[in-house]
């Protein structure tokens, strides 16, 4: 690592530069075989130790969140936020780990959260065209319209001048449904709903490109390892040249 091990632990969000120094001076900072590490030594970030507690993810990491109904995912908000079910040094991280787009209070499911700029960015830009997968409940059953309203590509929400991309509908019940978008307008699921009459009574997103939330308990969160932030990347970069391609 080229940061020394204090630096390198207030990036990580074990507090300020005098406190991470002490942390280091107090002998709290071993590798996993206990030896205690200066402030000058070589480390690994797999090999480091706080008060014999392995650090958190790496720089670079990406959470899945499941994240539950009720929740903000915004640092300036009134609580509960989302950082309250994540590990505590996340928001004080250099860069700090923010989510990937958001999910409003009222929507559940899967959220995505990094320190990775680049790939917040490219996941998030509206030129990516992401697909995000949701299940909702709506207030009035199905009437038989709803697939070819929404794939039509002419929707347009109140208040907006330029039309929705064509979206995928695929009903799931008398009052259920799930929905495939490619965009990220505020609320967008909720106010299409309530463009052709219907309206939300419960939404989740299952799904983020190849990513779903599996069998993650609501609340909960795990790492995605290499391969899967691979997969990610390379999916977003596809979809985005097949949206310039399909534009152009």
């Amino acid at each position: 690592m080229s940061l020394t091990l204090s630096r390198y632990l207030v990036a990580l969000g074990y507090g300020t530069r005098k406190e991470a120094e002490r942390i280091v001076r107090q002998r709290r900072v071993t590798t996993a075989g206990g030896t205690v590490l200066r402030d000058t030594d070589r480390y690994e970030h797999d090999d480091v130790f706080v008060d014999r507690t392995p650090l958190e993810a790496p720089p670079g990491s990406v959470i899945l969140l499941h994240k539950p109904v009720g929740f903000v995912c915004s640092l300036n908000d009134r609580p509960p936020m989302i950082y309250e079910l994540l590990p505590a040094t996340y928001p004080k991280r250099t860069p700090v780990m923010a989510s990937i787009g958001r999910l409003d209070a009222d929507t559940s499911g899967l959220l995505l959260v990094t320190d990775d700029g680049p790939l917040n960015h490219l996941l998030a830009s509206p030129k990516s065209h992401v697909p995000k997968r949701y299940a909702m409940t709506l207030a009035e059953p199905l009437r038989g319209d709803e697939a070819d309203l929404l794939a039509s590509g002419t929707l347009m929400l109140k208040g907006e001048t330029t039309p929705l991309l064509p979206a995928e509908f695929i009903a799931t019940g008398e009052r259920g449904g799930d929905i495939i978008v490619r965009e990220g307008r505020y609320h967008q699921v909720r106010r299409m709903m309530a463009a052709i009459g219907n309206h939300v009574h419960a939404l989740q997103r299952v799904s983020v490109g190849p990513l779903t939330l599996g069998d993650l308990a609501e609340g909960t969160w795990r790492l995605l390892d290499a391969g899967e932030i691979d997969v990610l990347r390379t999916a977003a970069l596809e979809y985005k040249a097949v949206a310039k391609a399909t534009k152009g």
